[in-house]
Formats: structure tokens, C-alpha cells, sequence
């Protein structure tokens, strides 16, 4: 009677099989892990701010709002919309600033 615990590795397919299913798990695992510590993970529900290249024409911004996720891509131009003067600020001696409206009278 022979014993299955006798058999030779080479002759069994089956265990390198097992090992393949193996290395498979822990390289899932790792990737989950990498998925959880992302920023941007998609299954948190927190607010996150990422910004790519400060300051540089191609800056990008990735806004995460709960689930929803916003990405703005900037043209590399300053002052770019449009709108009209609301006022002026002043920033005093002990670092408090003040919002000065302007009066309209048209």
C-alpha cells in the first residue's frame, strides 16, 4: 500500500498548483492593502484635497467630496473667469484681516 505523504513532488501536479494559489493570495492581499491606503480610495467617506504640481502651469487638483471625486486640470493662465470687484482687503498690524465692500452707486 503506498502512502500519498511518500509521493514525489514531480509526479504530483497538483502542488504546484497550490503554491500558485498561494502566491496568488498574498499578492491580493497586498493590493488591497495599497487600495486601503490610498487617498483617494473610494470606499471612505472622507474629504480630501490632493494637489499635484503646486504652483506649476500643469497643476492638477483632485477634490473628494464623500463619494463624489472632482478633478480640475489647470491651462497654465492666472486670473482666468469671469466676475466684478467686491471689495478690498486689508490685512492689520496684528494679522486679522478686514473686508472693506465697495458701494455701488450706478
Amino acid at each position: 500500500m503506498k502512502l500519498l505523504l511518500d509521493e514525489d513532488e514531480a509526479l504530483n501536479p497538483m502542488l504546484s498548483v497550490a503554491n500558485l494559489v498561494d502566491v496568488f493570495l498574498v499578492v491580493i492581499a497586498a493590493l488591497l492593502i495599497a487600495i486601503a491606503q490610498n487617498p483617494l480610495n473610494p470606499f471612505t467617506a472622507e474629504n480630501i484635497i490632493v494637489i499635484k504640481n503646486a504652483g506649476q502651469p500643469n497643476m492638477e487638483m483632485m477634490i473628494k467630496d464623500g463619494e463624489k471625486i472632482e478633478h480640475y486640470k489647470s491651462n497654465g493662465q492666472i486670473g482666468q473667469g469671469e466676475g466684478s470687484r467686491a471689495g478690498v482687503a486689508y490685512r492689520m498690524k496684528d494679522g486679522s484681516m478686514i473686508y472693506v465692500p465697495e458701494n455701488k452707486k450706478k
